[in-house]
């Protein structure tokens, strides 16, 4: 999907814009991309400048959304199509998303891509092809790059997903990565089997949770990722720890049990799963 050009806005930054035209300053320096960089644009009584763009002056912003520009107003980056899927702000400038409400990508401790550079250090992705099973915001994709990966073959099946990425600018451009990052809109279900034997040094499995996309968990799967995974190769397997509270099944000891049975050597790592296939 093509790359919109818009500024981010977020309540707070739009109150920080309201408060400098009050103030009477006519040019103003902030982000409009979520950190990633500074700008400064000129503010008149009746409107601001962003990169040759005259823009209203944003009006009744929520919290907890990204909002922009989608030619006629200040939207938020949500669409509903049967889920509500939504670009949501954090106190790190990378944003996480929600689905119908859950929130896809843990916040509480550090950024969703610090927490991401952490589980691709595991498969030390550096000069490898590595699999990425559901691209999501593409935060696992954008630490491979980054690390000095080889090739990374990414899959997402939600066309929603896909297009917060292209509003969101910590999400990697697979145009602007050299070649190396190929993203394909496809259910990985379907496609995995298609793929061929030993076809990666490396996997990376970060699935939505058990009760939402339970064949993402199934014997027959890990069955499959054993199969296109070279002698040697490393999976990491994000589970987190979902119903441990409130019922006290235990996810992870369930995943390496699957992955065991499928011909790999399992342990708990982080919030997830470490298997090495023999």
């Amino acid at each position: 999907m093509p790359r919109p050009s818009t500024p981010l806005l977020t309540r707070p930054l739009a109150d920080a814009l309201h408060a400098a035209r009050a103030q009477g300053h006519t040019h103003w320096h902030a982000s409009f991309d979520l950190g990633r960089s500074q700008e400064t644009v000129m503010l008149t009584e009746d409107g601001w400048d962003w990169r040759g763009k005259r823009l209203p002056y944003p009006q009744l912003l929520k919290d907890r959304t990204l909002y922009f520009w989608d030619g006629e107003t200040f939207a938020p980056v949500a669409r509903y199509t049967g889920q509500l899927i939504k670009l949501v702000p954090t106190e790190w400038d990378v944003p996480t998303f929600e689905i119908d409400g859950i929130k896809m990508l843990p916040t509480s401790k550090q950024s969703p891509l610090d927490d991401a550079r952490r589980k691709v250090a595991l498969i030390q992705p550096r000069g490898k092809t590595v699999l990425d099973t559901c691209g999501g915001l593409g935060y696992f994709a954008a630490c491979c790059l980054e690390s000095g990966v080889a090739a990374i073959a990414s899959f997402e099946k939600n066309e929603d997903v896909l297009w917060l990425r292209t509003l969101n600018p910590w999400s990697p451009d697979p145009e602007a990565s050299g070649g190396r990052l190929r993203l394909t809109h496809a259910d990985i279900v379907q496609v995995l089997p298609t793929l061929p034997d030993a076809a990666f040094d490396a996997i990376l499995h970060d699935p939505p949770r058990f009760g939402i996309a339970g064949e993402l968990y199934s014997q027959a799967f890990y069955q499959q990722l054993f199969r296109v995974l070279r002698p040697g190769g490393q999976l990491f397997h994000y589970t987190g720890s979902p119903n441990k509270l409130t019922s006290g099944r235990d996810v992870p000891g369930e995943v390496i049990r699957r992955l065991t049975r499928a011909g790999f050597r399992a342990e708990r790592a982080l919030d997830g799963v470490l298997a090495i296939r023999r």
